[in-house]
């Protein structure tokens, strides 16, 4: 059976690197707060599921988080999982993630098994309504249940142990939402492609300019529109530079001396821009998934766990790595 810390590189190395660098108990509570939510990722992802499937497995999950379920009986209610994916691999392990989350201290077990359940049904919301995203706000509406509560579920985590982030929740709280948001706007451009594939497309209808456009036209060779595609990208590309504002308005209120917390958050914000940067302008996002190379996400966590204390360098670095043309220099 593999240990937590090996799901957990096995499931995400970007995400691993951050949470490798938190204090204890921290790293800990983070690490199974990200497992649990893999396993509702797995939930709502599968390809093999009907919907109704997945809005009554995602229930019987949220059910588990709250205690009135056992974790054996639902392992058992899913089968054998036969996907070989990340999340298929913590999905399976399941009940092991779920033991570990009730060894965590009381507090942040409740804020935990909280915000992981709220986010698992509304998860299990949008399995029944389907990709059906009429305006902005209905984007947002799904994204906050995936990952803007996630920055709150985090936000609350720091506060257990920092007393700048407990004095400053409300304000916290708020820019952790956006700083979800963020993050899950530039996963939505990098997988546009692969998200089509499995039948979800991220685009709001409002996005698209005409009478009758459809987001799924995008994606075709027959119907393919390069003035669309460059209108559609760029709306996605703004709204996730206005996520990021406050993403980089969250780290900053941070306190220097907590740099394994700054780090942690750092990490997936510079991840997120040079993402960001690679992708706008680029019709190709519309064929496959955008990334970045191994090479610079080695160079950015060499850079931040170096100079991520100062607000100063966080501001120059974000300004260099929204330039994709630029290379980044080796951190010295």
């Amino acid at each position: 059976m593999p240990t937590l810390n090996e799901l957990l590189h096995a499931a995400s190395r970007t995400f691993a690197i951050g949470i490798d660098l938190l204090p204890e108990p921290l790293r800990e509570e983070v690490r199974v707060a990200y497992l649990l939510l893999r396993v509702s990722d797995y939930l709502e992802d599968n390809v093999s599921m009907e919907p109704g499937r997945k809005a009554e497995l995602l229930g019987r999950w949220a059910g588990v988080l709250e205690g009135r379920d056992a974790p054996e009986a639902l392992s058992a209610a899913i089968g054998v999982v036969r996907e070989e994916t990340p999340d298929a691999l913590v999905a399976a392990h399941l009940t092991q993630v779920h033991q570990a989350l009730r060894a965590q201290r009381p507090a942040a077990r409740a804020i935990v098994e909280r915000h992981v359940r709220d986010s698992t049904l509304g998860m299990e919301r949008w399995a029944v309504r389907g990709p059906d995203f009429a305006d902005e706000g209905d984007l947002d509406d799904y994204m906050h249940e995936v990952a803007g509560r996630v920055g709150w579920l985090l936000t609350e985590l720091f506060a257990l142990d920092v007393r700048d982030v407990a004095r400053r929740r409300d304000e916290m709280l708020e820019l952790g939402r956006e700083f979800g948001l963020a993050l899950q706007t530039v996963n939505v451009i990098r997988g546009l492609h692969s998200d089509w594939e499995r039948g979800w497309v991220f685009i709001p209808r409002s996005f698209l300019e005409g009478p009758g456009a459809e987001a799924v036209a995008l994606f075709s060779a027959d119907s393919r529109d390069a003035v669309r595609e460059r209108t559609v990208l760029e709306r996605l590309v703004r709204k996730a530079e206005r996520h990021l504002e406050a993403a980089r308005a969250y780290i900053g209120l941070i306190p220097r001396r907590c740099h394994g917390i700054r780090l942690f958050c750092l990490l997936p914000y510079f991840f997120a821009v040079r993402t960001l940067a690679v992708s706008r302008g680029n019709a190709r996002v519309f064929e496959e998934e955008t990334k970045i190379r191994r090479e610079e996400v080695r160079r950015i966590v060499g850079a931040s766990r170096l100079l991520g204390w100062s607000h100063a360098w966080v501001r120059w670095y974000s300004a260099r790595l929204a330039r994709p043309s630029t290379p980044l220099p080796e951190p010295s």
